[in-house]
Parts: structure tokens; C-alpha cells; sequence
């Protein structure tokens, strides 16, 4: 029996009969264990070659789950009240399958050859697929690459998994409720205070947009929340960190790493390494190896590309938190000819997409526009976030980083260590400042400490 759009070529696409027989057999026999062994393995009638066995287990799962007496007998007049029997080969078919099962304990055994012939089935449809849409040629050849890997993924971590009962989603979420507000587990850390009390950590699936003018210092934030989550500041456990940087090297993002971690000035450590700094830097060298953190610096990325080597980063190093820097410089030549408003459209959306689909929160860094200088106390909004209002609709978390002591003149400049993280949009809770310190000999932020301030912290 070849189940239709399977059968139209010259090969029987792969299957196992006897292994199907032994499942559906086993359950006859010993309906408790072996359908709750079948369940357990993910078995689904899908997985079946021969549509009687496709309608059988059906049949025999929506009778398990209605709390039915099950044997050959049960089952008959269960599918002759449904009108299945004739559908899956009669009473005299049943008693075949009970008859040719010699050992039930053995269903395992049987659910994974028919899970495996399953896999290559789907390999088959799915290359099919892929080598069609090649044929006709109507999408570019790295979207035809990345849907290609992202349907290979799928196969590969047994895609189509069974979406959560509602009653457990609910458990969890109350759970989550009752945490200690500082348990920061449910996401990435962000290794300070201040920002995982506003938004209890990174949350898994979120789009966190981190948006600044220039030299404000949002990739020396960014590294330094990297390096907190690698480190599991302020967390029960350490996560492994994927950095994508188009703008600066591998080298040059370890490096000021190193020093901002050992509180070292990179600038007087290269006319001077004293044996202090020597011995800090040697300490940091300890701390950041325990650290699991892999860049790409591969410049100028396609965002389909970055999507595949996300995708890849999350399955061979379990990555649980992404990090981009940044928006403005990753492309999407499918949509270039459309102007950069639509194509930084599509690249947000892409990232979003992302961090659904690998269940990390990634953290995107972006430019703002030139309106901040324009007004008085060059103060951002959300309204700046540059070339596309998509970002802002895309993001689950917008923060807008700002140093006021930037825009003053002479001595005055950069005096005022203190930063701004404003939360200026969050999906899941409250917005609001939160102050920090910039340390910028180290290219450093730290948590704000009140008595810093002659004045009370300000939410701007």
C-alpha cells in the first residue's frame, strides 16, 4: 500500500513491513506498555508506510487515550463503530498482525526501524522539493541553501514535534511567576543588577534591539554582557555565547575583551605592560577560558547566510545567546532593489525569525539617526532607530544607550562616567532608565552606585 505522492517514481521510497507489523502486533499483545513505548518514541501514524497501519495506530492511540479495553476483539468493534475496519484490512488482518508477533518487549526495537525508514522518506520528499524549486529557478540560490538546511535541521532533531499540552504550558508559566525576582534563569544574564531587575534576564525566542549613536559604547556593552552570560554572572549557570561581528575582527573584539575584563587600559598597557598588568591580564586570561564564546566575523553577511551559520553555531555549540553588531551593516540582496527601508525590512524580520526558531534570545545592535544631535539634550527615541520602523516593531526589547557627558566640550568631555540604558520599549514589562557606569579606560560598564550621583538616579 503506497501512500499517495510516494509511489510515482520507478523505486518503492524506503519502509519497513515487518517492523510495522511488529509495532501494531506488539500492541495487540500488550496494549499498556507497548503504546505507551510507541508514544514515548514519538511514534505517530505518519510515521507508518502502509495507510492500514497509518489508520490502525490512529485508531488504537485515540482508544488508549478514551481509556478502552484493548486485544484484537475490543479493537474490531472499536474501528467497526468508527467505520475503520475496513480501512485497515478487516478482523482477519488484526489476528495476522496478533499471530506474526512472537516477543511484544521487543516494540522499541521496532519503532525506531520504522522511525528510521520514516527519516529517509522525508530526506527523499524534502530533497525533491529543494531540487525542483532549483529547477524552476524563481529564488535566489542561497534562500534555495538556507531552506535546504533549515528542513535538513528539522529532519535532524525529529521537526514536528508535538506542540505542549495547554495545562503544562500553564504550569510553567506559573512557575516562572512564583521565581525569586533575582533567579535568572529562564534566559540569558545579563551579568548587571540593574538591567536583569528590569527585564529578569535575556528571554529566550526575544529580539533585543541595542540602539546608540556612535561611540556611545554599545559594542563594549554588548561584549561585556557577552562575557557576563559566558561567566554566568549573577546567574546558577554559565551559557554559551555566539557573536557574529561585521565590523570589528575576531582579534580585536578577544583583545579588548581581555583588557576590559583585567581593568587594564589597552592604550597604556601598549606603551607600558607593567608587572601589575601583566598580572591582571594573566588573571583574566584564567576566568575568560572557562568562558564558551564563538565568533564570526565574517564581514558583510547575507542575513539567509547568518541564519545558517546560527543555526549551525546553535546545534554543533548549544549557543544560548546571540549576539549581532551590527543591523546596518548585514544585506539581503533579494530585497537590495527595493530600497534599504524594505531591505532592513526583511533583515529584522529574518533576525526575529531566527531567534524563534533556535529558542535564544539575540541581541541585535543598530545605529540611530542623526535626529538625537538635532535636539537639545540629545536625549534618543524610538522614533530614531535608523532606515526602518520594522526594527522597533520587530524587537521584543529596545534599549537605547546614552551618555550625556559625550555631547559636552573641552575638559568637560566624558568627565561624568555615568550611561543611561533606557528600556524604551518592552514586550513583557515596564519601561524605564536604568543608570550605569561607563568605564571607558577599560571599555567597561558597571552597575551604578547611588553615592556616585550628588543627585537621585534618573529615569530620563
Amino acid at each position: 500500500m503506497i501512500p499517495e505522492g510516494l509511489g510515482s517514481g520507478l523505486r518503492i521510497p524506503p519502509h519497513s513491513e515487518e517492523a510495522e507489523r511488529g509495532v501494531l502486533g506488539s500492541i495487540l499483545l500488550d496494549p499498556a506498555n507497548a503504546i505507551d513505548k510507541c508514544l514515548a518514541k514519538r511514534l505517530g501514524s505518519d510515521s507508518f508506510y502502509d495507510r492500514r497501519h497509518q489508520a490502525l495506530f490512529e485508531q488504537m492511540v485515540e482508544m488508549s487515550q478514551a481509556n478502552k479495553a484493548m486485544d484484537a476483539i475490543t479493537i474490531a468493534e472499536w474501528l467497526k463503530t468508527h467505520n475503520a475496519l475496513e480501512k485497515v484490512g478487516g478482523y482477519d488482518y488484526l489476528v495476522q498482525l496478533q499471530d506474526s508477533t512472537l516477543v511484544p518487549a521487543h516494540v522499541e526495537f521496532y519503532c525506531d526501524i520504522v522511525q528510521e525508514k520514516n527519516l529517509y522518506r522525508r530526506l527523499i520528499e524534502h530533497s525533491n522539493e529543494v531540487t525542483d524549486s532549483a529547477y524552476k529557478g524563481e529564488d535566489t540560490a542561497a534562500l534555495l541553501v538556507s531552506h535546504a538546511e533549515e528542513s535538513l535541521f528539522e529532519l535532524g532533531s525529529h521537526g514536528g514535534e508535538k506542540l505542549p499540552k495547554w495545562k503544562d504550558s500553564l504550569d510553567e508559566a506559573f512557575a516562572e511567576i512564583q521565581k525569586d525576582p533575582n533567579d535568572i534563569d529562564h534566559g540569558g544574564t545579563t551579568g548587571y543588577k540593574g538591567l536583569n531587575n528590569r527585564l529578569r534576564g535575556l528571554a529566550k525566542t526575544d529580539m533585543i534591539v541595542l540602539a546608540a549613536r556612535p561611540a556611545m559604547g554599545k559594542t563594549s556593552l554588548a561584549m561585556n554582557i557577552a562575557e557576563n552570560a559566558a561567566l554566568g554572572l549573577l546567574a546558577k549557570t554559565p551559557v554559551s555565547v555566539g557573536i557574529f561581528s561585521l565590523e570589528m575582527s575576531r582579534e580585536q573584539l578577544v583583545r579588548r575583551m581581555l583588557f576590559s575584563n583585567a581593568r587594564v587600559s589597552m592604550q597604556a598597557a601598549h606603551h607600558n605592560l607593567t608587572k601589575e598588568n601583566h598580572m591582571r591580564l594573566t588573571e583574566a586570561m584564567d576566568r575568560l577560558r572557562k568562558a564558551q564564546i564563538y565568533i564570526d566575523d565574517t564581514p558583510g553577511l547575507e542575513a539567509v547566510e547568518l541564519r545558517s551559520r546560527a543555526r549551525r553555531m546553535k546545534s554543533r555549540y548549544g549557543v544560548e545567546l546571540i549576539i549581532i553588531d551590527y543591523l546596518q551593516l548585514m544585506n539581503y540582496t533579494k530585497f537590495a532593489k527595493d530600497g534599504r527601508q524594505r531591505e532592513t525590512m526583511a533583515i529584522s524580520g529574518a533576525i526575529k525569525a531566527m531567534a524563534k526558531e533556535l529558542k535564544v534570545p539575540v541581541m541585535v545592535l543598530s545605529q540611530l539617526s542623526r535626529a538625537t544631535e538635532g535636539r537639545g539634550d540629545n536625549i534618543p527615541k524610538l522614533s530614531d532607530l535608523r532606515d526602518s520602523g520594522a526594527i522597533e516593531q520587530d524587537a521584543d526589547v529596545v534599549l537605547l544607550l546614552y551618555r550625556s557627558s559625550y555631547y559636552k566640550h573641552g575638559d568637560e568631555r566624558d568627565q561624568d562616567n555615568r550611561a543611561v540604558v533606557d528600556v524604551a520599549k518592552f514586550r513583557h514589562g515596564e519601561t524605564g532608565g536604568v543608570d550605569m557606569s561607563f568605564i571607558k579606560e577599560y571599555t567597561r560598564f558597571e552597575d551604578r552606585d547611588p553615592r556616585d550621583d550628588d543627585h537621585a538616579p534618573s529615569d530620563y
